[in-house]
């Protein structure tokens, strides 16, 4: 009885021991990576692979998959420690670092400036950015596409504060668009792209040389299971490497799941470049140089450092 009673409280003072060393909040699903993902993007077609839950299985974890309608709720949920890893855009992670969310860059995609766009009907005056002036601009605050919002005013000389920003989510930002009760509509693939389809429209600019549209791998500090981070960069990389070589089958696959005609996912699909890659220090100082604005915009709540971010800091 006393030796059975010994080997049950060395069991359990291991399996404790075990539980402690967890990261917090990781205890009641210590086992299951929680992946936060939108409509449309690399990690969404990660999950229509299957590749990470095969790169998983065999180390004891399972995959949960959760989708945001956009970057800046998704940040929220891994701030909220709601999710572990997710993908956003380059501005998201700028704003959620600024209120305070305790992220890490895990990874980049190449820059896809194709992928966002200033559209306005085919019909409307507006020929050129010096037009937006006194108009009202749609577009989801604190995505991607505000960058391209922000250098495309500054492109053209303009004040903010001479053009009226409306911020609505992508579909209320298409509806709005289509009655017409905004100007113009900043939007990105593959909404975009859905758009251009089903909409009489012209692109005033895109992001080609005003915004990279990155796509950023982004974690919570607190996530930090090694063995596990470095399983999910492997299956982004077999997953870049399978729609590099095979872009019509990447938009078969992902057409489903976003609820669109493959066609029109075709071609967002071939306004991205699928290769991950470092947050190196190049990365890191575009990133910088796009916090800076926003903080002298008055667009964030304090002036932030992109190295505090990064992997090992």
């Amino acid at each position: 009885m006393t030796a059975a009673l010994t080997r049950r409280d060395a069991a359990l003072a291991l399996a404790g021991a075990a539980l402690a060393a967890l990261p917090p909040g990781r205890a009641s699903a210590a086992q299951t990576l929680r992946v936060g993902i939108q409509k449309y993007g690399s990690l969404v077609l990660l999950r229509a692979s299957g590749l990470l839950e095969k790169r998983l299985e065999p180390l004891g974890w399972r995959v949960e998959w959760r989708q945001f309608v956009s970057g800046p709720p998704l940040m929220e949920a891994l701030g909220a420690g709601a999710i572990d890893v997710g993908t956003a855009g380059d501005t998201p992670p700028i704003f959620a670092q600024a209120a305070g969310v305790p992220l890490v860059y895990l990874g980049t995609e190449p820059p896809a400036p194709r992928g966002e766009a200033i559209l306005v009907h085919e019909d409307s005056p507006i020929r050129t950015l010096a037009d937006l002036k006194g108009k009202k601009v749609a577009f989801n605050k604190g995505s991607n596409v505000h960058a391209l919002y922000i250098a495309s005013l500054a492109k053209a000389g303009i004040n903010p504060k001479d053009v009226t920003p409306v911020y609505l989510s992508p579909p209320d930002g298409r509806a709005a668009f289509e009655r017409r009760s905004v100007d113009a509509w900043v939007i990105w693939d593959p909404f975009l792209a859905a758009a251009q389809a089903a909409v009489k429209t012209r692109v005033l600019v895109d992001g080609t040389g005003l915004a990279g549209n990155r796509q950023f791998y982004l974690g919570n500090k607190r996530f930090t299971d090694a063995t596990i981070i470095q399983a999910l960069r492997a299956a982004i990389t077999d997953m870049d490497k399978q729609a590099t070589a095979d872009p019509k089958g990447a938009a078969a696959a992902l057409a489903p799941g976003i609820g669109l005609p493959e066609p029109v996912v075709a071609v967002a699909v071939a306004r991205q470049t699928w290769n991950l890659q470092p947050v190196d220090q190049a990365v890191a100082a575009e990133q910088q140089r796009l916090a800076d604005t926003f903080f002298k915009l008055g667009l964030i709540p304090r002036a932030i450092k992109i190295a505090d971010a990064l992997p090992g800091a």
